[in-house]
């Protein structure tokens, strides 16, 4: 039997600190002082609105008490953590049904962190290299009959932070222990402990990324400003690619000692990105409102 007093309002607000408090209590003064493209200004305006009566809402009574429940609308906004939590649950689930019942490995490959200013300004592109040019890499390793000789599976989570955090663009494959025989027939099973020599894959990783970079250039599909508007000139792009391929590219591959789900569990980070208060000295917020003194950033 509903015991709530008759006509009581109940509150679906939990009273904890989260991001949207934040973002409402020191939003106007962040973007006071700091430059933000469009999609960092209306991320912030999304999280700060979200589940608000600025975005409507329903309300709720209850047939026996009367009681009123009010439940506002949600942004759907992809860096919104209180929105993202059902699609993130649905695509683990997905990827769990995928999972095999053999062996797997965790493979990571990075971007160095000179490509991360072109990054910013092309994240699109550079992201979609990074995918083709991992799995490229895997797919031929796994087709070299020195290795496998057949078709491997691979499920890849991108993450452009790092635990700091900071731009740092890597990609988390979770590739299958064995491979698909080229017509079909059978399931090559791989050693259990040892996928593709890692070196191997960074040269070869390196040669295709760069190749798909200059690809991209000639057709004109980099854009080039600020930091980075040196490079828009050939000879200037040339050279940066020459920097690129004089250095050794990080790629790490090791069998996850929790088995497939812990790679899996990477993807609760893909669903959201990185919109932190880092405090200069210290930050304390209490029942009078009261905080230290802050150096907010905003990384995405």
């Amino acid at each position: 039997m509903c015991t709530v007093p008759r006509g009581t309002a109940v509150s679906t607000t939990a009273p904890r600190l989260e991001l949207a408090t934040i973002v409402r209590r020191y939003g106007d003064a962040y973007r006071r002082t700091h430059r933000l493209a469009r999609v960092q200004r209306r991320a912030l305006h999304a999280i700060e609105t979200c589940r608000t009566a600025a975005l409507g809402g329903h309300r709720k009574t209850c047939d026996h008490c009367d009681g009123v429940r009010l439940t506002y609308n949600s942004c759907r906004n992809r860096h919104c953590p209180k929105c993202q939590t059902l699609v993130k649950e649905r695509w683990l689930a997905a990827r769990r049904a995928d999972l095999l019942p053999i062996p797997y490995f965790h493979v990571v490959f990075t971007l160095p962190h000179s490509l991360n200013a072109l990054a910013q300004g092309n994240p699109r592109v550079l992201y979609t290299l990074l995918f083709r040019a991992a799995a490229d890499t895997l797919l031929t390793f796994g087709r070299d009959a020195r290795h496998l000789g057949g078709t491997i599976g691979i499920t890849a989570i991108l993450h452009t932070w790092g635990q700091n955090p900071s731009q740092h663009l890597h990609l988390h494959c979770l590739v299958t222990g064995g491979a698909l025989a080229a017509d079909g027939s059978q399931w090559i099973a791989g050693r259990s402990s040892f996928l593709f020599p890692v070196r191997a894959l960074s040269t070869v990783f390196r040669a295709k990324y760069l190749a798909g970079l200059q690809r991209v250039y000639a057709a004109g599909a980099l854009t080039f400003a600020g930091g980075t508007a040196h490079l828009a000139s050939p000879r200037a792009f040339t050279g940066f690619l020459g920097q690129l391929r004089a250095i050794d590219w990080i790629v790490y591959a090791k069998r996850p000692f929790a088995g497939p789900e812990q790679v899996l569990n990477l993807g609760r980070y893909t669903h959201r990105v990185v919109l932190s208060m880092i405090a200069s000295s210290s930050i304390a917020t209490g029942a009078s409102g009261s905080a230290g003194r802050t150096t907010p950033t905003m990384t995405a």
